[in-house]
């Protein structure tokens, strides 16, 4: 008889399976992002994104329960200001909305990671990740507002600093400013190789921050770039960063892949609102099993190299594991 491997020796029971898997997803794995706004009693749903909620702060400790029952450990914090202006101004406000919503959240659970996302365009009333001039994003004067806005969250008690806004030299004039201010001790993530792209549709209704003209390739990388991306995390942790991240994830996962064989810090990838979005919808419709598509994403994530993955579904997949559920079979 012609001999070859038996490869399905290995595959033949659920046990056996469980017994073998090389990769899992775990509860401690997840980051869970959270959207506060200004107001009272607020509880909105965000309408192209289901299941996901503007949150005020007096309705914040509702969610935060929930969260912690789960087991889920880390979030990262998207603030929605009441005012903006040319400048951002109430991104680095002492008073600003997330300043509030890191100090509620320490005060009541001291021990979630507190994770403060670092930019402007929610902030501005032009929509972009720094100051404008002439139509255009200035690099060097961003920079100074952003330092201003990261300390400002380190005075609030966040535990990790993450600029997303993409501007040369950000992880350094960061890094600079909190040290400064007296925060050494403060990781930064940094959103090393974020790409220009048009999964993040949903997430720009949730924080309201859709540019008001033109768009933001001329900071954010070229979906058709990868060795660019590897300069971009190879610059960023020159500059001192904690951890990189890849955003978006699911078509970005070669990325995911190559910061994971180049770099020993821990990778992050962003599982982000359009990829969400269309899976809820999809499941809404009854096309496709929801619980082992989100599982069989996450899995995938961890396969590429992925340490942390910030995901809308974090707390499905938290009930999921909680009830034994961590893959599919």
């Amino acid at each position: 008889m012609q001999q070859f491997e038996r490869h399905r020796r290995l595959r033949h029971s659920a046990a056996m399976r469980d017994l073998v898997r090389e990769h899992h997803v775990r509860v401690e794995d997840l980051v869970y992002p959270l959207f506060v706004v200004e107001g009272e009693g607020i509880k909105e749903e965000i309408p192209s994104m289901p299941g996901v909620y503007h949150h005020s702060l007096d309705r914040l400790d509702e969610e935060l329960k929930e969260i912690v029952s789960l087991g889920i450990q880390a979030l990262l914090v998207f603030g929605v200001p009441a005012h903006k202006d040319a400048c951002g101004s109430e991104a680095y406000a002492e008073d600003g909305i997330v300043q509030r919503a890191i100090s509620r959240i320490k005060a009541a659970y001291p021990n979630l990671v507190v994770i403060a996302d670092t930019c402007l365009c929610q902030y501005t009333d032009h929509g972009h990740c720094g100051v404008v001039k002439e139509g255009y994003v200035q690099n060097d004067e961003s920079l100074a507002l952003l330092a201003r806005t990261a300390v400002s969250q380190a005075r609030a008690g966040a535990d990790i600093i993450a600029p997303s806004n993409m501007m040369d030299g950000f992880v350094a004039a960061i890094r600079k400013a909190l040290d400064e201010a007296g925060f050494a001790h403060l990781p930064i993530m940094s959103y090393a190789v974020k790409y220009a792209s048009s999964y993040y549709g949903p997430f720009r209704d949730a924080a309201h921050s859709a540019p008001q003209f033109g768009d933001r390739r001329t900071y954010q990388m070229d979906p058709a770039n990868a060795r660019e991306g590897l300069r971009e995390a190879a610059a960023d942790v020159a500059q001192g960063a904690d951890f990189l991240m890849v955003k978006p994830g699911l078509a970005y996962m070669d990325m995911v892949l190559r910061l994971r064989e180049r770099f020993d810090l821990p990778i992050v990838v962003y599982n982000v609102s359009a990829e969400y979005s269309m899976v809820k919808a999809a499941a809404a419709n009854g096309w496709l099993d929801e619980r082992l598509v989100v599982m069989e994403t996450m899995v995938g994530f961890k396969r590429a190299g992925a340490d942390l993955i910030i995901t809308y579904h974090a707390k499905d997949v938290a009930g999921w594991l909680k009830g034994g559920n961590d893959t599919c079979r």
